[in-house]
């Protein structure tokens, strides 16, 4: 086990030092440029999208997909991969987390647009898709598709499932009751059952889930983080200076790079947001509205909710809470002892039933994402007893992620969404004109005062698909 988590975690830091962090900086900007700041002029539009209803009553909404994408992205790594990077990488990780988040809503709007113009659509009449869908349908190359389905399935029901399996049983560890041979068993047997009553129940059992889950704790949360801030008010300058101050501090960053603040920062915001790593995509596919860039522009605003709002009200509540960062407190216990110190024992029960209920979405989520993909694999619905073998299999990750060791379960998780992003960036930048003309019509029929209705013939899509034509 050592060996392979030496090698895992040298291929982790090779690949988000001298790889990802360039093409995600890179693509990102690019993107930013192409759509015009998309991001901050069309920010107001995203907001007003979420209230609009669903086109067809076969599928989900806007607002159900944007909280089935949230699901996934808000969860541990919200409030334990922001402990994470702060205590290994200092404040200034949080400054290069919102940079991440802010350049890369760009390539996270292109990447859910690209999935609705090229959609499909399941015998019972619903809308599915992602990014093994607009690989084959734009650019005709199934194996590929085939090599990116397979990669999302071992991410995020293999990787991330394991990470918030395991980083939800680490939070009682702090418990008086807790025996580590003992307590992670019986934690991940008790939500492997929860999980796997949801995920037996299919696609609208778990966006409904989620829709009332995710708004309702991440709520909650900001609500005690702002607490914090304002019974530790005096502390509030010198947070924002730290956090400034040291991500501009070039000379200790470069100096031991692979655990510095911008390197952990990107990180922890790549596997927060997910933003251009292909997921979000899968979710967006299913909502049904009148034109790709509804959905594009809400998945866009995934990204703000996650980094910006929530991985910012973790970062406030540590830096703020009086208690010092350290190694040794990485994750779970820092975000407790930091909600100790105001709130004594109450804080640590809150930080524990929020981290379930956001660990308990983000396995929904990351699982509806897997069985997109599967859908792919088999060309359309599976059979009932081929999904009923993946479903226990996710269950059963789910239940034995929750023994596993530290940095592997962090590693693995990061070597395998990097994989994902370095296939899906390079491939949403090769098929960004349709995105980019879908965009233009948008904003065109928007000034003409309609109500946007896309038309593939409108941008010369002269693809196949089985919408809009």
């Amino acid at each position: 086990m050592e060996i392979l988590s030496k090698i895992i975690g040298n291929l982790s830091n090779y690949m988000y030092t001298y790889v990802l962090i360039i093409l995600l900086l890179a693509v990102g900007l690019y993107f930013t440029v192409r759509t015009k700041f998309v991001q901050f002029r069309l920010l107001k539009e995203s907001i007003r999208l979420l209230t609009e209803p669903k086109e067809d009553e076969k599928s989900i909404s806007s607002f159900q997909a944007l909280m089935l994408s949230t699901a996934s992205r808000v969860g541990v790594g919200n409030i334990a991969g922001v402990s994470v990077a702060i205590c290994l990488g200092g404040a200034g990780a949080v400054f290069w987390m919102w940079l991440i988040a802010i350049i890369g809503s760009a390539s996270a709007f292109i990447e859910s647009t690209l999935a609705q113009i090229y959609k499909r659509r399941d015998g019972d009449g619903n809308s599915y898709g992602g990014p093994a869908y607009y690989i084959q349908g734009a650019l005709n190359r199934r194996p590929l598709g085939v090599v990116f389905a397979v990669m999302l399935i071992l991410t995020y029901m293999g990787g991330f499932n394991m990470v918030a399996s395991f980083n939800l049983t680490t939070a009682f560890e702090g418990y008086s009751f807790w025996n580590p041979n003992v307590t992670p068993t019986i934690i991940g047997a008790v939500v492997a059952v929860f999980a796997g009553t949801c995920i037996f129940g299919g696609g609208k059992r778990l966006s409904k889930v989620t829709s009332i889950l995710v708004p309702a704790m991440a709520i909650a949360y900001i609500a005690f983080a702002i607490i914090i801030m304002v019974l530790h008010i005096n502390l509030v300058p010198g947070m924002f200076k730290a956090i400034f101050s040291n991500a501009f501090d070039f000379e200790s960053a470069f100096g031991g790079f692979t655990g510095s603040c911008i390197m952990l920062g990107i990180k922890r915001g790549l596997y927060s947001n997910e933003a251009g790593v292909g997921s979000a995509p899968n979710a967006a596919a299913s909502a049904s509205v009148s034109h790709p860039v509804k959905q594009g522009l809400v998945q866009m605003l995934s990204v703000y909710i996650d980094t910006i709002v929530i991985c910012s009200a973790t970062a406030f509540l540590l830096l703020c809470s009086g208690v010092a960062p350290s190694a040794n407190l990485r994750g779970v216990p820092y975000v407790q002892a930091a909600l100790a110190n105001t709130f004594g024992n109450f804080g640590i029960i809150f930080v524990t039933f929020a981290l379930f209920c956001f660990a308990f979405t983000t396995l929904l989520g990351n699982y509806f994402y897997a069985e997109q993909n599967l859908k792919y694999l088999v060309h359309g619905n599976p059979k009932k007893s081929l999904l009923a073998i993946f479903r226990a299999v996710a269950v059963v990750i789910i239940f034995f992620g929750s023994q596993i060791e530290f940095g592997i379960a962090w590693d693995t998780a990061d070597v395998l969404m990097g994989f994902m992003a370095l296939m899906n960036l390079p491939i949403i930048c090769f098929l960004s004109k349709p995105a980019i003309r879908c965009l233009n019509d948008y904003i065109s029929q928007k000034k003409r005062g309609e109500s946007p209705v896309f038309k593939a013939v409108d941008i010369d899509l002269r693809h196949p698909t089985d919408y809009w034509h």
